[in-house]
């Protein structure tokens, strides 16, 4: 009863939906949430007096004649979610992986909007809160959605299928991340595969890295039907790295043409996420003219893998996520450059668990092996296994930047990496 109630009055009676009264707009339908140290009920009185046009609450001490009381306000925002999906009757794409997800959820964006009216995951909204919302922001006449799926323990990922109801599905990899909220890479591996589960159950396709044997094996134990980035058509596609001096580029070679793309991507690691996006497009239609052009175009952004010019220095930012897969596969691609002077600005990698310290101090082991004019590490956890390094240490983001006030960089290439928590952007202005 309440979900179609709540529907009727966020399509006759709301501009959207906010669970924020800081970012809320004159009409919204607010949600009052619960968090680690707040009560979102407390909000609602805030949230009606900035124009909401109705506040959701799940504590009756804070009812009025403008509230609407549920039983949890975050259940019945999953479900209005997936009212709406199924109301709305379009093809849903979800991506999920331990790397690259957002990459590949932007370039497929970028390409399937040359033939659709597509709605995609913007930003981090890729969790039970984010996808949800990402969801009912999609405009009515929306022909396609592309939805990232984000998570840190298990069963996360079987939750926002249930509110998405995805009828497509990419796995990007496996990796060691949230290994604090999984337990193990076999931990990841089954939270992950969630997303397979759910397509077998709806008769869904997975389009899958038939170069990963470990997704290659799951694709044939738990999905109905499985497209390969190398036969997405069932014609051959071949999508290949091209010698190139920062940025990746890329051969691609489809029914005997052959297409060489330079793209804004730093890093060969970025590939796996170009084949992906470029199978997707094929398969679901698009030409592959419309399909090299959208890649060739696309600018990453939001500090993921991204090429910046300063006056004094060449950054590499990508300082929105590490893990230890991706903070290898960062450097391997920096060793490969060629440059006179080469710093390494690299942060925590967090949510590791137990594994934590165990992970950093490889690390550190595998950097004592490079040579680089500067390596600073910054973070608890590196400074806890890098006393006789001979790195540069910092507790923080605070002390790395006082550092570079008195100590600044010029003519470098430097690669800056860490985990979202460790806010590395925050130097950027001193670099």
């Amino acid at each position: 009863m309440y979900t179609e109630q709540l529907y009727r009055i966020f399509r006759e009676e709301s501009s959207g939906v906010s669970t924020d009264t800081r970012t809320l707009k004159k009409g919204q339908l607010f949600f009052a949430l619960w968090g680690q140290n707040f009560n979102g009920n407390e909000y609602a009185s805030e949230a009606l007096d900035k124009g909401a046009s109705y506040a959701v609450i799940d504590d009756p001490v804070y009812e009025t004649d403008r509230t609407i009381l549920v039983d949890d306000c975050l259940m019945e925002l999953h479900s209005l979610a997936q009212y709406y999906r199924k109301m709305i009757k379009v093809p849903v794409l979800a991506i999920t992986g331990t790397n690259g997800k957002t990459t590949t959820k932007e370039l497929i964006a970028a390409i399937m909007s040359k033939k659709l009216r597509i709605h995609y995951t913007k930003g981090n909204f890729n969790n039970e809160i984010g996808l949800p919302l990402t969801i009912l922001s999609a405009p009515p006449d929306v022909e396609m959605m592309i939805l990232e799926m984000g998570a840190n323990h298990m069963g996360e990922i079987r939750t926002l299928c249930n509110v998405a109801r995805p009828d497509y599905g990419i796995i990007t990899n496996i990796g060691a991340a949230h290994i604090e909220g999984f337990g193990s890479y076999e931990g990841v591996l089954k939270a992950k595969t969630e997303l397979y589960e759910h397509l077998r159950k709806v008769n869904g396709i997975a389009i899958y890295d038939d170069k990963n044997p470990y997704l290659t094996k799951k694709i044939y134990k738990l999905v109905s039907k499985g497209i390969p980035y190398s036969h997405p058509t069932g014609v051959e596609l071949s999508v290949e790295a091209l010698p190139s001096e920062m940025n990746l580029a890329v051969r691609i070679r489809y029914q005997h043409r052959v297409f060489d793309i330079q793209t804004a991507l730093f890093g060969d690691y970025n590939l796996d996420n170009v084949r992906a996006a470029v199978a997707t497009g094929l398969f679901l239609g698009v030409g592959m003219e419309d399909i090299a052009e959208a890649v060739s175009k696309y600018q990453p952004g939001n500090n993921r893998s991204q090429v910046k010019t300063t006056d004094n220095n060449t950054l590499i930012c990508d300082s929105y996520n590490a893990n230890p897969t991706s903070m290898r596969a960062a450097i391997k691609s920096f060793a490969e450059l060629k440059a006179v002077r080469k710093v390494l600005i690299l942060g925590d990698m967090l949510e590791l668990g137990e594994k934590s310290t165990e992970e950093h101090r490889k690390l550190v082991e595998e950097l004592r092996l490079v040579k680089y004019e500067k390596i600073f590490l910054v973070g608890p956890e590196f400074k806890k296994v890098s006393d006789d390094s001979g790195f540069t240490l910092f507790n923080n983001v605070g002390e790395l930047r006082e550092h570079l006030k008195k100590e600044p960089l010029s003519g470098s290439l430097i690669l800056i990496k860490g985990s979202r928590g460790m806010t590395l952007e925050k130097a950027y202005d001193l670099l």
